[in-house]
């Protein structure tokens, strides 16, 4: 029961409790309860979260009034004079208490004085105190059930909050690290199964053969980062099309590249699957989109494959990458020696030879440094970020890449020379604190 605005007490029939959807979702008919609910009641999420406070309330109350009475009988001597009950069990029953224990009348308060007076005042010292730590957790027990169920509101509200997602991923991977960046700013829950590097058993059920991979629901697999952004990002401003529907708009194509290996592409994946509407209402002006599917391929060709050479561009540099990458990837003891050791060998010299490839320069800080500077200069003075207040996919794209550098000298190197230290910390902000569940949903 919980009281009306007017100072009333409202009652929740018992057919709206009994009927209402099992998991707090809607039913299949499209509302909350099988059965309506009149107009002048309150919903229930807000019975439900008034009953768990006034039980809290409650019990926080009784708590303070126990633990008083038992240190009162602790502490004081007087506590083994006769008069001492009766004069603290007024005061108790003066604050609204005295039905917990005193229904037994004028009898039953002559045996616990009689009590008293034998010695047992320590005895009911202790009994109180025990009742008000018995009040205090069961003031903590129902706090915490009102914040998980908070919680939990709150996820199944949120845009895509029904996805059941799975990411399998290396930690350390940039392509890994964009698409969490997107799930974490639009505050998508999602678990993470952390795939070996070597053996790569978690994902040997998969023909696809490297990460990220995200699975939706069990069923859908997302296999490309730029692809899993963008089917998400469709996802959620029209969600009426299904993962499976939207996937069909990403057909694989199979090439082979200009080192005779096939390759498979996505020549659609910057793309987001929308009609005129849904488009004008994510990019009102027509170069906001051309500006975000330039810059995330540029993430994706140019920026990075700035990263290896510039975090095994020495072999000090190699070994402390790769005691980073074994210290958060999945190893085990002899994998992580082996790829501690040998593979920052190995890496210090394909960095080499990656350098060579993308025609950098000699000190490879300054290809790092001159992309990065570029890419402050293509959002301006003017924008917070390159999708004005909030940011877009190109951000969350570089944010991504930049940031499994964090830790290592090449970024320290990159934050102390460049001019990207505040947009940098901005998405760091922006993703840690989900703000994408705040932004302004989008009218079409």
């Amino acid at each position: 029961m919980v009281s009306s605005s007017a100072g009333a007490p409202e009652r929740i029939p018992a057919a709206v409790t009994r009927r209402r959807h099992p998991s707090g979702a809607k039913s299949p008919s499209g509302e909350g309860c099988d059965v309506a609910r009149p107009a002048q009641l309150k919903p229930l999420s807000l019975v439900v979260h008034s009953g768990t406070l006034c039980k809290a309330n409650m019990a926080a109350s009784c708590a303070r009034t126990l633990t008083k009475v038992g240190l009162s009988f602790l502490e004081s001597p007087a506590a083994r004079r006769s008069g001492a009950f009766s004069y603290l069990l007024g005061n108790v029953g003066a604050h609204g208490s005295r039905r917990a224990y005193g229904t037994g009348g004028a009898g039953f308060r002559s045996k616990l004085l009689s009590g008293v007076r034998q010695g047992g005042g320590r005895v009911l010292g202790c009994a109180f105190l025990l009742g008000g730590g018995l009040g205090l957790y069961q003031t903590v027990k129902l706090s915490v059930q009102q914040h998980l169920a908070e919680e939990e509101r709150k996820v199944s509200e949120a845009p895509g909050g029904s996805l059941q997602l799975t990411l399998y991923q290396y930690k350390t991977c940039p392509f890994c690290s964009k698409v969490r960046a997107f799930l974490d700013y639009h505050g998508l829950p999602y678990e993470i199964v952390e795939v070996n590097p070597v053996m790569r058993k978690e994902i040997k059920w998969s023909t696809y053969r490297k990460v990220p991979i995200l699975m939706v629901d069990g069923e859908v697999q997302l296999n490309d980062s730029s692809v899993i952004i963008s089917s998400l990002k469709t996802y959620l401003v029209n969600k009426k099309k299904s993962m499976s529907d939207i996937l069909r708009c990403y057909p694989e194509m199979k090439s082979v590249n200009d080192r005779g290996k096939e390759v498979i592409e996505y020549n659609n994946k910057y793309w987001l699957m929308l009609s005129e509407g849904e488009t004008v209402a994510v990019y009102p002006q027509k170069e906001m989109q051309k500006e975000e599917m330039k810059w995330r391929q540029w993430a994706d060709d140019w920026l990075v494959h700035l990263i290896s050479p510039n975090v095994y561009r020495t072999t000090n540099e190699a070994l402390a990458s790769f005691d980073y990458i074994v210290r958060e990837g999945k190893f085990g003891t002899f994998e992580g020696f082996f790829a501690k050791y040998v593979g920052a060998a190995a890496m210090f010299v394909i960095s080499k030879r990656l350098k060579s490839r993308h025609n950098l320069q000699d000190d490879v800080r300054e290809d790092l440094y001159k992309a990065v500077n570029d890419w402050v200069a293509a959002i301006g003075k003017n924008r917070k970020f390159m999708g004005g207040d909030q940011p877009n996919l190109a951000d969350l794209s570089v944010f991504g890449v930049l940031r499994v550098m964090d830790g290592l000298q090449a970024f320290d190197d990159m934050m102390a020379n460049t001019k990207v230290k505040y947009w940098y910390r901005r998405m760091e902000s922006a993703t840690l604190n989900h703000e994408g569940l705040n932004a302004k949903p989008y009218k079409h």
